[in-house]
């Protein structure tokens, strides 16, 4: 199998109506892939639906509104990707933002709501869709983390708990689940250029400044050696490698779309 060719192929992205979640449905369809995505805002994701029809025009493409959070809508959702399309052999779990709080200010109901939504967003699709992969001959889950998980900043206390965890969690899966053959690995972004800041760079105090000048000045702020923000794309390039035979002989691990801002071992 010719592992840039992903024809027969069924793939499923959560969270895929934008940001990277998007960036790689497109990656997969460009490659052959058939695909399905979820997203909890029907609007967009009619939206990207729409867009990628328009560009993809013989694809298989499967699009339907889902809580990731919901164990009994994350079931329905595997049931009709697999009646739309076939069984999935990759597994793309792309969670949500992150939550600005130091220690002090973070409740008990916000810690909650933190460590559940990062840890479900990942446990109740992978349990939906695990009889499918485990009944294809080359199978791989990617999570979408960040590099919080392994550098973790004070004023993002819970979500960089929480990333810790699902770090974690992936080297647990990826072990009880090698003799199933299923691969799981992670991506460990940074930056990425996305719909909240391009909200931020909206509310700017400098008019003056455009985009390129704004995000330069954020990287140059948060001292990223590229010196940009990166693009979903970007990030859609890991997920890709890791969730074809590109990677076969790789599991349990996490490939960092940082800029060069990781500074951890």
């Amino acid at each position: 199998m010719n592992p840039l060719e992903l024809n027969g192929t069924v793939a499923v992205v959560t969270g895929g109506s934008s940001g990277i979640g998007l960036a790689t449905v497109e990656l997969l369809l460009q490659s052959g892939a058939s695909a399905a995505f979820c997203g909890r805002d029907e609007k967009r994701l009619r939206d990207a639906e729409a867009g990628l029809r328009e560009r993809f025009p013989n694809a298989r493409l499967h699009a339907a509104p889902c809580n990731v959070l919901d164990t009994a809508d994350m079931q329905r959702f595997a049931e009709t990707c697999e009646s739309e399309l076939g069984a999935a052999s990759i597994l793309v779990n792309n969670a949500g933002q992150g939550r600005v709080s130091t220690f002090v200010d973070t409740t008990d109901s916000a810690w909650t709501d933190e460590l559940h939504l990062k840890f479900f967003s990942v446990i109740y699709p992978t349990r939906a869709f695990l009889p499918q992969l485990k009944r294809q001959e080359l199978s791989a889950i990617v999570c979408v983390n960040s590099l919080l998980a392994a550098q973790p900043e004070p004023h993002m206390v819970a979500t960089s708990a929480a990333r810790a965890g699902i770090k974690n969690l992936v080297r647990s899966m990826a072990t009880e689940f090698a003799p199933m053959g299923v691969r799981v690995n992670g991506i460990l972004v940074g930056l990425i250029e996305s719909g909240q800041w391009r909200r931020r760079f909206e509310a700017r105090e400098d008019r003056s400044q455009d985009w390129a000048a704004w995000t330069g000045e954020l990287a140059s702020r948060k001292r990223i050696p590229l010196g940009r923000l990166g693009l979903p794309q970007e990030a859609a390039r890991a997920i890709f490698f890791l969730a074809t035979p590109l990677s076969s002989y790789t599991t349990g691990s996490h490939i960092d779309v940082s800029g060069g801002l990781s500074h951890h071992a």
